[in-house]
């Protein structure tokens, strides 16, 4: 099956409708002013995801500081017309502190989200050339690529017509660990202890999170600045105990759902949570916001960690003493890298077949 793909002429409402409806969390942008002769790194202009578009528009939503100018994208797009001041004024400081209920409502009733294209945000996504596959590269070269060098996924390209024809996320290969148990080289090493196994990978004052009556806004753009998937939402006043997770795939309810926060007079972290799973029961959607605060202990086996992270459908398990302090967080990343060992002088066959990623560009 193809990979779904976004036209670059897409408006940002038409991208947040494809990826939502599809339940992915990130598409190729395919240049429609590419030739059809077009070779695939012609063809194609990036990969976009839902985190890319909401953090783009919030960046817009903020009035400018003098200390720090405007970038590129916001400027070409005010200059084409797409920021009113109308929009300026419902778009404004209302972000920064205390959002409003009702601000997502009036952001996407916006000109701004209904006629801005996914070309013209190039600066939140991953911008060409990116790093793909074929499909005569190595297992090892894809494991690395999802762990050691941070790759969320990989797109896997046909040569042959110029198409990306599948992509290859981190959660694909902890399903196919998963599929692995019964096996004796994976029960053999599956018995091994996380603290075994040197996980965590980080300490407890490294952990970086949200408190419950923070702005939810202070979440999604501590992910962006401290570069990670989530963030745990932690009791005001009771320790370092977490009530629950946030992570960048679940900013797409700011946006396909903004109703749910209507009669709140400001979207807390905790309030975000209570919204989401309210409007989660009542569509009888199944999601990890669902369930309670999914946790794990030094102690637990590997084995134990893949196959629920595996059944859970998440991205990361968080792991706690016996008070149910965190102690740390395990990601997808961090059990791939524990799986793959780079040879010494491996990329001299690595970018055979995949392009190197340029200096300024952001994976």
């Amino acid at each position: 099956m193809d990979a779904i793909e976004i036209r670059s002429d897409s408006s940002l409402a038409e991208a947040v409708q494809i990826l939502a409806q599809h339940k992915i969390l990130s598409a190729p942008v395919v240049d429609v002013d590419a030739p059809d002769h077009a070779s695939w790194i012609d063809r194609y202009i990036g990969v976009v995801e839902f985190a890319g578009i909401a953090v783009w528009i919030l960046q817009q939503s903020e009035p400018p500081s003098p200390r720090s100018p405007s970038d590129g994208s916001a400027v070409a797009a005010a200059a084409s017309g797409v920021i009113s001041p109308v929009e300026q004024q419902v778009l404004g400081s209302e972000s920064a502190a205390a959002t409003s209920g009702s601000f997502f409502e009036c952001l996407t009733s916006s000109e701004l989200y209904k006629s801005t294209q996914v070309r013209d945000i190039s600066g939140s996504f991953r911008w060409a050339p990116f790093l793909a596959l074929q499909t005569t590269n190595s297992f090892l070269t894809m494991l690395l690529l999802l762990s050691k060098y941070k790759m969320k996924s990989v797109p896997v390209v046909d040569l042959g017509v110029g198409k990306i024809e599948n992509i290859i996320s981190q959660s694909a290969v902890i399903h196919m660990l998963a599929e692995c148990a019964g096996l004796q080289w994976f029960e053999r090493w599956g018995t091994k202890t996380l603290l075994e196994l040197g996980l965590p990978m980080m300490s407890p004052a490294s952990i970086v999170k949200v408190y419950e009556d923070e702005p939810v806004l202070q979440a999604f753009k501590l992910m962006r600045k401290k570069r990670v998937g989530g963030v745990p939402v932690i009791e005001r006043g009771g320790g370092n105990r977490a009530i629950g997770n946030i992570s960048l795939r679940d900013i797409h309810f700011l946006l396909t759902a903004p109703e749910i926060y209507h009669d709140y007079r400001s979207i807390t972290a905790k309030n975000f949570l209570t919204a989401v799973r309210s409007y989660l029961e009542k569509h009888d959607e199944v999601s990890p916001m669902l369930t309670n605060m999914i946790t794990c202990k030094k102690d637990d086996t590997i084995k134990h960690l893949i196959l629920m992270l595996d059944s859970k459908k998440i991205h990361r398990v968080y792991v706690v003493d016996s008070d149910g302090n965190l102690q740390g967080v395990i990601t997808l990343r961090d059990i791939i890298s524990r799986l793959v060992h780079e040879p010494h002088g491996y990329f001299g066959d690595f970018f055979d077949g995949v392009l190197p990623l340029p200096q300024d560009s952001r994976v």
